[in-house]
């Protein structure tokens, strides 16, 4: 909303207005909006979620310090949701299709995991919300951002029509360089294509997935795309899910994830940037890094309070929004194939959960229930939980976890110049 404001003050030449035309100042200050929000009003809420005994019903899982944690505030995903809100529709073009694209995923499965809680807390039933009414508030997510970002039409990318170069011209007093910005196609293009990571000048075409069937098919490949985003979405939310079993493992990882999005946001929406590093140039994406910001700061400033001995819980209000914030994200920029890479961490919990109970099953059918309750793959999955089973404490595990995390996104970032 700032943004407009300025915007109309520099057209009356007040003094300074124009900086907030550059999404690097807006993102700075959405950045350190977000944090104080967090860290100042956190406290806040917290006592109130404490005064209001909103406290988390811990399950005997047999892991040290478990019991300590019984009544320690849950539903602090509010903080992060407010941390992520605000700035954005303090800093960012409100009106770009992807700031309210990513405002609604927000909201959706913020909602989503607050009606989990309130179950669990209010309702004083553990199991919270149904496994199959949060699929489908997933499903539902997805298939409005799937629609959005094929039917929008603002959702486009540009083709380079000429790549830009350096040329050195040699004078008498010496040489001088000539930088010509490359050439983009003048009418953006609608398009299904997405990254591919590692290889070069070879994008992947959902479109291309339907278009053999008939000659005129391919207009239908909204019918790949859609599932395509439900999956990402689904996975990347349950993710975030899972991963939130220790103390600021799920937000930690987030944030450096956020960083990473961040960076690519700002090359994918920067021409120049784009055509180095040989990616595509999709205009006003540039525009997430407002978004990204303040996602960032909401997750560090929430793990001021949920580090190690944690304050306060995020619950599924915070876990479900902020992984499903990190899908829509990645697919809003076209990089959803670097999930697996960026996301590691989430996948290695979530192959850590499937791996245990397919495991469990075979030895189950095969040898008897017994032996496979004496012979389970893990000591106890989220793999988080087996390392805490084998002795390991939970702030180590999350500081190793950190590094994974950060490894990843220093991988995903350089697979761009590998293309």
């Amino acid at each position: 909303m700032l943004y407009y404001l300025f915007q109309y003050l520099d057209k009356m030449d007040f003094p300074g207005a124009g900086v907030f035309q550059y999404i690097s100042f807006r993102a700075a200050f959405a950045l350190i909006t977000s944090l104080l929000i967090t860290l100042v009003f956190g406290k806040r809420i917290i006592n109130f979620i404490r005064k209001k005994q909103i406290g988390e019903t811990i399950r005997e899982l047999g892991l040290e310090g478990q019991v300590q944690k019984t009544g320690t505030p849950t539903m602090g995903g509010l903080i992060i949701l407010a941390g992520i809100i605000i700035p954005t529709l303090l800093f960012a073009k409100v009106f770009n299709i992807y700031i309210i694209l990513m405002l609604i995923s927000t909201i959706w499965l913020g909602g989503l995991g607050f009606l989990d809680d309130y179950i669990k807390v209010f309702r004083k039933n553990k199991e919270g919300l149904q496994g199959k009414f949060k699929i489908i508030g997933q499903v539902g997510i997805g298939l409005i951002v799937g629609s959005v970002l094929y039917f929008h039409p603002d959702v486009v990318i540009k083709e380079r029509i000429t790549p830009g170069k350096t040329d050195i011209i040699s004078m008498s007093q010496g040489t001088k360089k000539e930088v010509s910005p490359p050439k983009y196609a003048e009418v953006p293009t609608k398009t299904l294509k997405t990254t591919i990571p590692f290889l070069k000048n070879n994008e992947l075409d959902y479109g291309k997935f339907i278009s053999w069937a008939c000659e005129d098919c391919a207009k239908y490949g909204w019918l790949i795309f859609i599932p395509i985003v439900i999956f990402w979405v689904t996975f990347t939310s349950n993710g975030a899910n899972i991963t939130d079993g220790i103390d600021g493992l799920a937000a930690g990882s987030s944030a450096i994830i956020g960083v990473t999005l961040g960076i690519l946001a700002y090359v994918s929406g920067n021409k120049i940037f784009a055509d180095y590093l040989n990616i595509m140039y999709l205009p006003n994406t540039g525009e997430l890094v407002v978004f990204a910001a303040a996602f960032i700061g909401a997750c560090v400033g929430f793990l001021w309070y949920n580090s190690y001995p944690a304050q306060v819980f995020m619950g599924d209000t915070g876990s479900l929004a902020i992984g499903g914030i990190i899908g829509v994200f990645a697919i809003a920029i076209r990089k959803e194939l670097l999930i697996p890479i960026l996301c590691g961490v989430f996948l290695i919990e979530n192959l850590s959960v499937i791996l245990q109970v397919v495991y469990f099953k075979y030895q189950k059918k095969k040898r008897g229930l017994e032996y496979a309750q004496a012979h389970r793959l893990f000591k106890m999955a989220p793999l988080h939980h087996h390392y805490q089973k084998v002795g390991m404490h939970e702030s180590k595990i999350v500081m190793r976890f950190f590094i994974i995390g950060i490894t990843l996104a220093v991988l995903t970032i350089v697979t761009l110049k590998l293309r």
